[in-house]
């Protein structure tokens, strides 16, 4: 038996055929647009993510038995208009990466909102989420609301096409990503959906993370009658994919940026310190919690030493190149090239090196980079710990840059406990699949899910340098405010 994963990225669809024993047995990708209207605006078209997710889907069933279910993850927040009839979009999505609802955000906060909001939501006024977006598309584009028109995630989106507009359904872990929804009563919220001026009418209905959604319609997709079975946001389904089942478990995916998330179980747990409270998922025996740490820059720092500074011709050559010194030699990078995230929130903090002497080469720069990262998961995971008053007894890490088998080290040291890494990278889509899989009887339980979960290596914790991280602290409050300083 096999699933089929779609994985609605920013850039691209990504499709996977997983087999019964977790293994990746075919594989279609297809990119489509980005737009940029205006500075800091971003958008997508829906039809261009429809068709994408057509091609993708088509190149990894080719010549395939057919799937025994469909799972669905996808970018968060990303706001998507479509008319429940046609399913036509009457303008492009506005994606989770645009700022333009800042003002809204500010206006909002000025007025006191946002400790209520936090309260019922988890989430900070932001423009990141779907809330405000769709605010600024009551207040610019009422035009855009004419006739029978709906709002979901790109999730709700592809439902909706993918059932020939049947179905007008979402997750709770999509929706607790809206500012709409309260993640205490597990619903949405009338209360919030008249703060943003959103009409609860045109909000999907939210079901199970793990069930039926409905079919596909063969005249819409390939011709397949398929239930849709799983749905979940791209790092909750991470966090699923890796088979984070208890309280305390935890995962790290590293991107451009960093997402770590750690399950607190069924209670929703909240940070003084700036994290998220997050559903996770429903397997259809309640609301599962996350607390969420979002880091800005990781991969992004690689990046940049590539691109910016010429000291590496390819991301891969920083492993090596960082292995040709026993340490940093005193080198502190902070990059927070783009202000720090979690968990400590600063907008205004610039990216700045620390500790440079004649002695400095571009391998000590190159392993303090790595160090960097493992130190800003590390401040996450510690307020993790503390807020959720849970130990982390291993984290689990994906993405391009856990291929890197010094960081893992590095992360392993930091954290004090093991880090492991799967042998499949693509935990997002396998989380979809999982989900998807646990509703069709493909799998019959999360423990059936463990075992079928392999690793591919363990990283032990080494004896941590302590005056190192805390040259790193020091180094983080030098930065902070370097944008507005005078």
């Amino acid at each position: 038996m096999t699933v089929l994963a779609i994985d609605a990225g920013t850039t691209g669809v990504t499709a996977l055929l997983v087999t019964d024993d977790g293994r990746i047995a075919t594989r279609g990708y297809q990119e489509f647009a980005q737009h940029f209207p205006q500075p800091g605006w971003v958008e997508h078209e829906p039809e261009e993510i429809w068709q994408a997710t057509l091609r993708a889907c088509n190149t990894a069933l080719h010549d395939q038995p057919r799937p025994q279910a469909i799972g669905i993850t996808n970018q968060r927040e990303t706001a998507v208009l479509w008319h429940r009839d046609t399913l036509a979009a009457p303008r492009r999505a506005l994606v989770w990466q645009d700022r333009r609802t800042t003002e809204i955000c500010t206006r909002l906060r000025d007025a006191g909102h946002e400790p209520r909001v936090a309260e019922l939501t988890g989430l900070r006024l932001d423009p990141y989420f779907t809330g405000t977006k769709l605010t600024w598309l009551r207040e610019n584009e009422p035009q855009a609301w004419d006739g029978d028109v709906v709002a979901g995630t790109v999730d709700s989106y592809l439902i909706a096409r993918l059932t020939g507009g049947r179905v007008h359904a979402t997750d709770p872990s999509n929706a607790s990503r809206t500012l709409l929804y309260d993640i205490n009563a597990g619903e949405w919220s009338a209360e919030l959906c008249e703060l943003f001026d959103v009409p609860a009418s045109a909000l999907p209905a939210v079901r199970a993370s793990s069930g039926e959604f409905g079919r596909t319609d063969p005249a819409a997709f390939l011709g397949l009658d398929l239930p849709i079975a799983g749905v979940a946001g791209d790092q909750q389904a991470a966090l699923f994919g890796q088979a984070c089942y208890d309280a305390g478990q935890s995962k790290c995916t590293y991107g451009t940026g960093s997402f770590v998330l750690a399950n607190t179980g069924t209670a929703p747990v909240r940070s003084d310190a700036g994290l998220l409270t997050t559903v996770a998922w429903d397997i259809g025996d309640g609301l599962v919690y996350a607390l969420e740490g979002a880091v800005f820059v990781t991969g992004a720092a690689v990046q940049w030493l590539r691109d910016g500074l010429g000291i590496i011709g390819a991301a891969a050559e920083i492993e090596p190149l960082a292995r040709t010194v026993a340490d940093s030699g005193g080198v502190v990078f902070v990059p927070a090239l783009t202000g720090l995230g979690a968990p400590h929130w600063d907008p205004d903090a610039r990216g700045a090196v620390f500790g440079i002497t004649r002695g400095t080469t571009r391998a000590h720069l190159a392993r303090a980079t790595l160090e960097a990262i493992a130190f800003e998961v590390r401040d996450v995971v510690d307020v993790m710990t503390r807020d959720a008053a849970i130990a982390v007894p291993e984290l689990s890490v994906d993405g391009g840059a856990a291929a890197n088998d010094l960081l893992c080290e590095l992360q392993a040291t930091e954290l004090g406990v093991p880090v492991r890494r799967p042998q499949v990278a693509e935990t997002t889509a396998l989380g979809a699949a999982f989900l998807a899989g646990l509703a069709t009887g493909v799998w019959s339980s999360t423990d059936e899910l463990k075992d079928t979960w392999r690793l591919d290596k363990r990283f032990e914790p080494q004896e941590r340098d302590e005056a190192a991280y805390e040259r790193w602290r020091a180094a983080v409050e030098r930065s902070k405010g370097w944008a507005t300083a005078r």
